[in-house]
């Protein structure tokens, strides 16, 4: 997902302090925390370029005009394994960031290692919580208390090449994804799926009737192992052995970005990055040669494949400081601004202002996420996803059957269930 960003590295010399913010509620009042002293956050994030530079160029810019004693240096990482091991080995001996905008999932492991604040300390806490999506705000709750808020949410399209389409007769894709795969097949085109992840995977086989789990993601047996999930990646299968499935894909994934653009790959999946890391005159190129589209779906919505939270590392020695940047990035107009490049709002007030064009590109993410549920954070998903993906790929080996593959994933997911409870 992240792997095409640029991990820049900066030095940061801390100042100490501590005090109470003051509630923000006046955008246009400028506000101090404590006279004339400065205050630095250190805010490490997993931008892609165009978000870094809202981030950089118009919100931290805006943040500090209005609280002119807070200065935020902003720390972009590549999302790896990497960042969140150094995380983790930093925070452990206080010497962590102050603000992390981190994936839902890692929530969990960093809370119940006792490395996160819990926010709702901070007196003001309940009015902000109440201003956001409760659904998302979630994510964070364990044993009473908050240790993250919900930042925004973004979800995969189907993105089609245009020409193919035009080639088959169709101005627009197929309704369902098994008329798309017979397309695929009738005319030769590949499939881009790129991996067998859950990122990677999961939006075709929800599109062809099967699941991963219950929709509390809390059981896998009877539902990854189930005849519809068996049948959806039979099919996969087939095509992948057909050779209409990039090669690639059996080992560790391969780009179709450029096979979609112009190539012959008829559909991939993506996020909005498919798009907002394009320059304007790129932009327009790859909106010529591409059309994104909500996966179809068949069984009602299709799950919101990420979040990201913010959360206060619990070594911080600027915790009121980092709070009111975390209560500023949640607020309103931070939100709209973000969501110009389909990170959409968990903030209540900015999803009821927020307008797409329907020309933008942003527009058929928003479409699937208003079809979408949102998944709960899930402790272990780095595991889970992890023997997903090996099963998935000793399937496509032939190393084992899709029906022994599934259900030998499914009781080592359960098992990961269990121990998470």
């Amino acid at each position: 997902m992240a792997g095409r960003w640029i991990t820049i590295l900066l030095l940061v010399v801390l100042t100490a302090g501590c005090g109470i913010s003051k509630v923000i509620t006046n955008q246009n009042e400028v506000q101090t925390l404590h006279g004339s002293k400065e205050w630095v956050i250190e805010f490490w994030n997993t931008y892609s370029d165009e978000e870094n530079r809202i981030l950089e160029r118009e919100l931290i810019p805006a943040f500090e005009r209005q609280f002119p004693d807070i200065k935020v240096i902003s720390v972009r990482q590549a999302y790896s394994n990497g960042m969140k091991n150094t995380l983790f080995s930093r925070a452990f001996s206080n010497r962590g960031p102050d603000v992390v905008r981190m994936h839902m999932d890692w929530v969990p492991d960093f809370y119940q290692n006792g490395l996160l604040m819990p926010l709702n300390e901070f007196p003001d806490f309940r009015k902000v919580a109440d201003a956001l999506n409760r659904e998302a705000l979630s994510a964070g709750f364990h044993q009473n208390q908050y240790f993250s808020l919900p930042l925004d949410m973004y979800i995969q399209a189907a993105i089609y090449n245009r020409e193919l389409l035009k080639r088959a007769g169709y101005s627009k894709p197929p309704r369902t994804m098994e008329e798309i795969l017979e397309l695929a097949r009738r005319k030769r085109y590949i499939i881009g799926l790129g991996g067998l992840d859950t990122w990677k995977t999961l939006p075709y086989i929800y599109s062809l009737g099967g699941s991963l789990t219950d929709t509390t993601f809390s059981k896998a047996t009877g539902y990854l192992d189930g005849e519809a999930t068996v049948r959806a990646v039979e099919k996969l299968l087939l095509l992948y052995k057909e050779g209409l499935i990039d090669r690639m894909v059996g080992e560790e994934g391969g780009d179709n970005w450029e096979g979609v653009k112009s190539g012959n790959v008829l559909i991939t999946g993506e996020g909005p990055w498919f798009y907002s890391i394009w320059t304007d005159t790129e932009l327009d190129r790859a909106l010529k040669w591409t059309a994104p589209y909500p996966f179809p779906n068949v069984k009602g919505p299709l799950p919101v494949a990420d979040g990201e939270h913010l959360v206060i590392m619990k070594g911080s020695k600027q915790k009121e400081a980092a709070w009111t940047f975390l209560k500023w990035m949640t607020d309103k107009e931070a939100q709209l601004k973000m969501s110009r490049v389909g990170l959409f709002p968990t903030n209540l007030e900015a999803v009821k202002s927020m307008t797409v064009d329907v020309d933008s590109y942003v527009y058929p993410y928003q479409m699937a996420l208003d079809n979408a549920f949102l998944r709960p954070s899930v402790k272990n998903w780095g595991k889970i996803d992890e023997i997903y993906t090996l099963y998935m790929r000793q399937i496509f080996r032939g190393e084992i059957s899709v029906k022994d593959g599934l259900t030998r994933a499914a009781e080592e997911i359960d098992r990961l269930f269990a121990r998470s409870r």
